[in-house]
Order: C-alpha cells, then structure tokens, then sequence
C-alpha cells in the first residue's frame, strides 16, 4: 500500500456501531493531520459542563460578549486534556501563532492569542473551543479502520464548517453520517474477513 501523507487530514471519521471505548463511542472527529507518524484530530460533538465563561475566568481573560458566555467548550479527546485546542474558521487577513492551517480545511490553533482575540470580539467568528485530542501513534488509526472502528467521511470545507459550527452537537454524528450516501443503521460493528 502506498502511503500518502496527510491523507485523511481534513477529513471527519465517524466512531463504527461497535466502538466500545467510552472515549470515542458515538463521536465525530475532524482529524487535522495524518502523517506516516500517525494522527490527530479534535472530537466535535462532545460538549462538556464547562463552558466559555468559566474557561476564560480560569485563564484570566474577561471576555464579555454575551452570546459566547454560555457556548460550551467540547471534550476533544483524551490526549492532554488540560490543553485548550481551539478549531475554527480558516482567517486570511491575520495569523495566530501556534495555528495548523489544513489546506482545504479548518484552522487549529493552540496558541492564547485567539482567545485574547474572540474575548476583544476581534477572532473568529465561528469556532469551536476544546480541551484535549484525539491522537494515534504511527499505523494505529490505520488499524483501528482496518477493524471497523472508524469510517472516514472527506466533505467540502462548507460541509465541514455547516457540520462543526451552525449544527446541534446533538445532530452531528447523523449529519455526518447521512454525507456517507446508505443508511447507518445498515452498518456493523463487525470487521468483515474475507
């Protein structure tokens, strides 16, 4: 098999039927990068009971814009789960530092810059704050679809942005799902063997 870098970065995977790990049952992932090192990507449909005012105040900044206050921050994965990811909208006219800019896809940063930015109403407009990831050694993401724990999804940015900013966390994973083009309910947690 040839390997292609970075060839399921910016793409969603869809945790199969049969996901027993706790972590990964019935979430959705916009993976960010894949690489012959192995894979990272931030869970989108997990919001926690924290929420963006509380996280501002343990990181004393003030932020002050109402409709944000209440927006919850999401469990991204279980990888460095102290450490604030903050998924959002690719922005061309300024840079943060420490941002992955998926060609094609969403932006990832990890710096406090944009943060400093949405509480100045200056940042992003859409994005979706977490704390931890999801990462996979080398070839282990690869094994996990290779037995059935993960269907891969590659939408447009637009899909991906419809998906992550302007749907229920609640309505995620059926939205993603209903992208793959046959009915979930047909799927197996089951790896088949030929």
């Amino acid at each position: 098999m040839s390997y292609s870098a970075n060839h399921l970065a910016n793409q969603f995977l869809i945790a199969m039927p049969g996901m027993v790990d706790p972590n990964f049952a019935g979430s959705v992932i916009y993976l960010f990068e894949h690489t012959e090192r192995g894979a990272m990507g931030l869970v989108v449909n997990r919001p926690t009971e924290v929420d963006l005012a509380t996280l501002f105040d343990k990181i004393e900044l003030k932020l002050e814009i109402a409709p944000l206050l209440h927006q919850p921050v999401y469990f991204g994965g279980p990888v460095q789960i102290e450490r604030g990811f903050v998924l959002h909208e690719p922005i061309t006219d300024k840079a943060y530092s420490s941002s992955l800019v998926v060609p094609g896809g969403l932006t990832m940063t990890t710096s406090k810059d944009v943060l400093e930015a949405v509480a100045n109403g200056a940042g992003p407009q859409k994005f979706l704050m977490t704390l931890g990831y999801a990462g996979w050694g080398a070839g282990q993401l690869e094994e996990e679809i290779t037995h059935n724990g993960w269907i891969n999804v590659p939408l447009s940015r637009e899909q991906m942005m419809e998906i992550v900013f302007d749907t229920p966390s609640s309505q995620r994973y059926e939205l993603t799902m209903s992208h793959l083009g046959f009915d979930p309910s047909h799927l197996s947690g089951e790896a088949g063997h030929a």
